[in-house]
């Protein structure tokens, strides 16, 4: 286990292991521990009851958070004609077709999400090995396959943030940055589980909702009572 540094285990000091805190107390925890002079970004952590080797309990899906994720995001389309000006009055940062596939296996990837329309996915299928791995591939199952080109991307814009479960039944993804406060942060972790919940397989049984856990760029996680996000599900 790697060494963890002074500034760390002060944090952790305010947290204790054992304990599984209401959302409020856990955001509010995980807020106060980040101590750094950057703002911190906000990482859930929520494990679920299914197993990703079958293709039937494949989580994955996408969600517009409430407040954004505080960050601007890099947004490029692939498309063509009318769609390519579309993208441009939309504020797409950066559209084309076969010159950006070349440039990108140049090596340039200054961008954050990409957007490509159906008729595109032929030639950015040669992409797969480049955007793949780094989760950068275009989607119809988070809307990133689309004739819409519009709604994608200022939905990127607003914060919209793909998800999927990993080996592990863990789903990781970030839910703001620290000055957002803790009001903000709930709201957009709320509007996160709401739409991992909608999305449970039916093959999966038993307990969905398993463990959530939060944590700031810098700090200590804080795990969150799942029994409480479900009574506030509830309210909701």
């Amino acid at each position: 286990m790697a060494n963890r540094g002074k500034g760390y285990l002060e944090k952790k000091k305010d947290i204790e292991a054992a304990n599984r805190y209401s959302l409020r107390e856990a955001v509010e925890l995980a807020v106060f521990s980040a101590r750094t002079k950057f703002d911190e970004t906000v990482d859930a952590a929520i494990r679920l009851g299914v197993n990703p080797k079958h293709a039937d309990q494949m989580v994955r899906g996408s969600v517009v958070l409430p407040h954004g994720i505080g960050k601007k995001v890099k947004i490029l389309v692939f498309a063509k004609g009318d769609k390519e000006k579309e993208a441009q009055e939309a504020g797409a940062d950066f559209v084309g077709s076969d010159d950006l596939i070349e440039k990108i296996k140049g090596g340039w990837l200054e961008f954050d999400r990409v957007v490509a329309t159906p008729d595109m996915m032929g030639s950015v299928g040669k992409l797969g090995k480049v955007l793949g791995p780094r989760g950068l591939m275009p989607n119809p199952k988070v809307g990133t396959v689309t004739f819409d080109v519009k709604n994608a991307v200022e939905e990127l814009k607003a914060g919209k943030v793909e998800f999927r479960v990993e080996k592990a039944g863990i789903i990781h993804s970030p839910v703001g940055k620290v000055s957002f406060g803790a009001d903000k942060l709930i709201e957009n972790i709320m509007s996160l589980i709401e739409t991992i919940i909608k999305l449970k397989p039916a093959s999966s049984k038993g307990t969905y909702l398993k463990t959530i856990s939060l944590s700031t760029t810098m700090g200590p996680g804080v795990k969150v009572d799942p029994v409480d996000v479900r009574n506030l599900l509830r309210a909701g």
